[in-house]
Parts: structure tokens; C-alpha cells; sequence
């Protein structure tokens, strides 16, 4: 039986499937250089270039993981972990008055010095041991959690919140038709309408969105040098207790890579082999050295590739290749990739939250075969719930923590994560399997 991520298609198939996987690696990137340029507040041409270096790295690490990392169709983009936590601390700076410069500074030492130790994990193979820390049920407790968080974050998109205070009614409802389009084309479509499905949606979100809401579509000042600039978030400087938090970070971050090269295992039903884990870590690792010294959000395989792979149904490496290809070209041609920037952000995310409603499944499928009665629930719900429950607690509230602890306490998937472990190794489940 033919591999499905070799298995050829027709060139205009794999043409328009690749645009469409341009458009879902596009939707998934375009927030985050805009979300951290505001939150660090930078100038307008220093944002577009934040913006322009993340397509271009973008596509290349696609390329690498593609090609020489694990070797399959699953987007490499900037780790929704990594960006959660550096809004968080960026939040939570402004709120006590230090200084964003020498936070910067830090997260990029710290980002720098992760993506070595991945690469030094990965080169040792000393990951198979990490590894053991994120069983099934810490895996699923992960796809909830970064489900949840992340179409938390593109509901409010497809509100109208992004840019304001309040609801926009007409917004919100074009964004909920969207869904209902991208749903029904999903669930009804047959072939190439059923795969093409997101891509579709976005199509007719755009168009509906500029004839109905003419002017509201974002303007972007040019790059210029500053596409250049190397430490764009302030020189390099050290504060050991954040410093602490920031590499902890990266190696949870890699729950990231465990989490999709294990779900790999059944949407493309091969297994993965300790090479592919060392060349995906290697290539991981590489591309946070680079976000380190260019200031973008550090790298991870996608999990949410499995919501658009399930969405698509096409599962063939070739056009993920080529819409990595074009990505590219996004950011090395400004005019196109400020075009391209203007895709109103509650289309974007309209989309997105279909694709991201897959992560569920994903998290369901790691808990297949499991049963649990009144006792062993505890060790899914109990991690689920409070990272749920810590996602609503603004940021302002943790201003009494202590500075050493207060980035880990306020974000919900990296303590679901981490309670997820303690509870999974700290009591011995089986002996309450079988009440």
C-alpha cells in the first residue's frame, strides 16, 4: 500500500491544494508578529518587518521539516505555547512597570539557549527520555487545552474583538456564516469542494468582507531596513528567574513535537521512527535560533495540520511543499505580502476555528480504548478544567505572584500541562481501574 503523504495527485490539484495550505499557514501566522509588535509596542515599519521575516521563515521551515525533519505534510509555524506565554509576560511587565526592552532581551536569550538544547537533545537522542513524560493522556490534555485557547482567541477574532472593545454585530455575523459555509462544504461537499473547503471559505470571507465593510481593512506602513534588523526586541540582556521560565518553556514547547509526531501515527497510519523524532527536534531547535536573533515566536510542528488535514482530506506532502514554496514569496515580495496582510483578521480566524475544531478529535482519538469511572476521571479533568478555568483569569490578577513563578501560574496549558504529568505519574492509576 502506497504511503498517502507520497502518493501522487493531479498537478492542478496539487496546485490548489497548495494555495490552500499558503492560506492555512498564512491565517495561522499573520496574528502573531502583529499581536507581539503591539505588545512590545513597536513602530509601524518595525511590525511589517516582524511580519515579513515570519512568512519567509516560515515557509523555510516548512521546507526543512518537509524535507530533511520528520518528512511530513505538517505545518511548522510559531508554537501557540511560545506565543501565549510571551503576550502573557509582556502583559504582565506592562502592568508592574518594568521595562519591555530588557524583557526582550530576555526571552531572547532564552529562546536562543532553548533551541540549543532541543538540537542537543535531538542530536543525543536524550528526547526518548522527555518523551516519557507525555503519555497519551497528557498528549490529550495538551490537544484540549491548546484547542480551547486558540479558538478562544479566534472567536473573539470573529466578533470583531481583535480591533475593539465591543461585539460588531454585522462582523460576527458573517463570520458565523463563514463557519456555517466551511462546515457545510466540509461535511456535504464531495471532493475537491469537500477538500478545498477552507480555502473556499476564505475566498468568499474576503470578497463578502470588502463589499459589505469597504475601508476596514488593514493598512500596514513599509519594512524598509528594518526587515533586516537582527534583536528586534531589545539587546541581549539576563534575568535569571525569567530566564528560568523562558527555557522551561521551550522544553514543555516540545509537547508540541511529541503530540504530532504520536498523532502522525494515526492519521497517516505509519509509524514514526526515533529518526524522524531526532530530525524533527534538530530542525526545531535550529529554527528557535533563528527566532532568537530575529524576533519571532519560536517554532514547533503544528498539531492544528491534523484539523486541516482531517478538514482536506489531503494528506500528500507535495502541495504542502509547494504553499511553503509560496509563503516564501509572501514575504520576499513587500507588495504581495502586505496584500496578502490586509485578509481582514475575522475571515481568518472564521475559518480557523472549523479547522482547530478538529484538535477535539485529535484529543478524543489519544483516549481511545480508555475507561474511566468516578476515581480515574480525575486524571483528565482535573489538568483540563484548571487550564480552562486559568484561561479566564485576566493577567492583572496574577500581579501578586511572584515574579519567579507568576509567567508559569497564569497560563493554562503550560499548568495543565504540567499537572497533567504530576497526576499521571504521582498515583498509580490501575489499582482504580477496576472499581
Amino acid at each position: 500500500m502506497q504511503n498517502p503523504v507520497d502518493r501522487g495527485i493531479s498537478p492542478v490539484a496539487t496546485v490548489l491544494a497548495g494555495v490552500q495550505w499558503l492560506f492555512f499557514m498564512f491565517a495561522n501566522i499573520v496574528v502573531i508578529p502583529l499581536s507581539i509588535g503591539y505588545a512590545f509596542h513597536q513602530p509601524p515599519a518595525v511590525v511589517t518587518a516582524s511580519l515579513e521575516r515570519a512568512f519567509i521563515y516560515t515557509g523555510i521551515a516548512c521546507i526543512l521539516q518537509g524535507t530533511l525533519g520528520h518528512r511530513l505534510p505538517l505545518m511548522e509555524g510559531s508554537a501557540g505555547l511560545w506565543w501565549g506565554v510571551i503576550l502573557s509576560l509582556a502583559a504582565s511587565a506592562q502592568a508592574s512597570g518594568q521595562s519591555l526592552t530588557a524583557l526582550g532581551g530576555t526571552l531572547e536569550v532564552g529562546i536562543i539557549l532553548s533551541g540549543f538544547i532541543i538540537i542537543l537533545l535531538g542530536v543525543t537522542g536524550l528526547h526518548r527520555w522527555l518523551r516519557l513524560l507525555f503519555p497519551p493522556l497528557v498528549t490529550s490534555t495538551f490537544y484540549f487545552l491548546l484547542g480551547a485557547q486558540l479558538c478562544g482567541i479566534f472567536f473573539k477574532g470573529m466578533l470583531g474583538l481583535s480591533t475593539g472593545a465591543r461585539i460588531q454585530p454585522g462582523i460576527a455575523l458573517l463570520s458565523l456564516g463563514l463557519v456555517v459555509l466551511v462546515l457545510l462544504l466540509s461535511i456535504f461537499g464531495r471532493g475537491l469542494i469537500s477538500n478545498l473547503a477552507i480555502l473556499i471559505g476564505i475566498i468568499v470571507g474576503w470578497i463578502a468582507f470588502v463589499l459589505l465593510f469597504p475601508g476596514n481593512a488593514a493598512l500596514l506602513a513599509p519594512a524598509g531596513n528594518a526587515i533586516f534588523a537582527i534583536l528586534p526586541w531589545g539587546p541581549l540582556s539576563l534575568n535569571p528567574g525569567l530566564l528560568v521560565t523562558v527555557v522551561l518553556t521551550g522544553l514543555i514547547s516540545l509537547s508540541n513535537t511529541f503530540a504530532a509526531l504520536e498523532g502522525a501515527k494515526t492519521l497517516f497510519e505509519q509509524d514514526v521512527t526515533p529518526a524522524q523524532y531526532r530530525r524533527s527536534l534538530i530542525v526545531t531547535g535550529f529554527s528557535s535560533l533563528v527566532s532568537g536573533l530575529f524576533g519571532i515566536v519560536p517554532y514547533a510542528p503544528y498539531v492544528s495540520s491534523f484539523g486541516f488535514l482531517r478538514t482536506t482530506r489531503i494528506l500528500n506532502r507535495a502541495p504542502f511543499l509547494v504553499g511553503a514554496a509560496l509563503f516564501i514569496l509572501l514575504g520576499l515580495i513587500p507588495p504581495l505580502g502586505q496584500l496578502f496582510a490586509s485578509l481582514p483578521v475575522s475571515v481568518g480566524d472564521a475559518v480557523l476555528f472549523v479547522a482547530y475544531l478538529q484538535l477535539f478529535g485529535s484529543g478524543l482519538s489519544q483516549l481511545e480504548g480508555m475507561k474511566f469511572s468516578f476515581k480515574t476521571i480525575y486524571r483528565i479533568a482535573l489538568p483540563v478544567l484548571l487550564g480552562l478555568s486559568l484561561f479566564i483569569i485576566p493577567s492583572t490578577a496574577f500581579s501578586t505572584i511572584p515574579d519567579l513563578v507568576r509567567s508559569l501560574v497564569q497560563n493554562g496549558l503550560v499548568m495543565g500541562i504540567l499537572v497533567a504529568m504530576i497526576v499521571q505519574f504521582a498515583i498509580p492509576w490501575k489499582r482504580f481501574e477496576n472499581p
